[in-house]
């Protein structure tokens, strides 16, 4: 995320440039990875126990379930998104897409591509003064890693009287970017449990950096 003074009137794109790499680095980290590779899971850590193929299903829904469900009107009025299957992909209750029909790791990588390109296609709509003021109501159950989510943002997500949160769409932004960041890096100690080389750097941004954050190895 740009730390530079950028004003309101400018795009959202030039807020978070970092979008533009982000499907590529993804990609190269799974290129070549066997359904075996994919499925692996343990219970010895709590991050192993999501495989790779669950840790990108959750990476591409997630963006569809804030940018449509949360957001839905503000910004796609009229259902202009132009996602299909929308509940195919953002509301399956284990908070992946819906694995009878997105299983397969190509078809899950084109949904997760899509996913960031309708993001960066807000971005490149909108300005930034427009992802500061819109705000939408969350209503978060209490839970130590919620804690850990709210510190991370400087600005954007306010704490309400009864335990819910306000999030602007800057803060949901910066809150797709960090999950599939640190979703990225759980990736990466998937596959070095399984005795894997890694192939990307991950960005050190994102909640895996966040002081108190499970940043156990394998």
């Amino acid at each position: 995320m740009s730390e530079l003074q950028i004003a309101d009137d400018s795009r959202g794109s030039e807020l978070f440039p970092e979008y533009a790499a982000l499907y590529a680095l993804i990609a190269a980290e799974v290129e070549g990875l066997t359904d075996q590779h994919l499925d692996f899971e343990s219970d010895t850590w709590e991050w192993s126990e999501w495989s790779i193929r669950r840790q990108l299903s959750h990476m591409a829904s997630l963006i569809y379930r804030w940018l449509i469900i949360r957001w839905d009107e503000t910004l796609f009025p009229n259902g202009s998104h132009g996602v299909e299957d929308v509940e195919g992909v953002a509301t399956a209750t284990d908070r992946r897409m819906d694995k009878e029909h997105y299983w397969e790791l190509p078809v899950i990588m084109a949904k997760l591509e899509e996913g960031i390109d309708l993001a960066q296609r807000v971005l490149a709509e909108r300005s930034v003064g427009f992802l500061r003021s819109q705000t939408v109501l969350r209503e978060d159950p209490g839970s130590a890693e919620a804690d850990l989510i709210r510190s991370a943002h400087k600005t954007g997500v306010t704490l309400t009287v009864d335990g819910g949160t306000i999030w602007t769409v800057e803060a949901t932004m910066r809150h797709i970017y960090f999950e599939e960041t640190t979703h990225l890096y759980n990736i990466q100690r998937l596959k070095r449990a399984q005795r894997l080389p890694t192939a990307v750097e991950v960005p050190r941004v994102g909640y895996w950096t966040v002081e108190g954050w499970d940043t156990s190895e394998p």
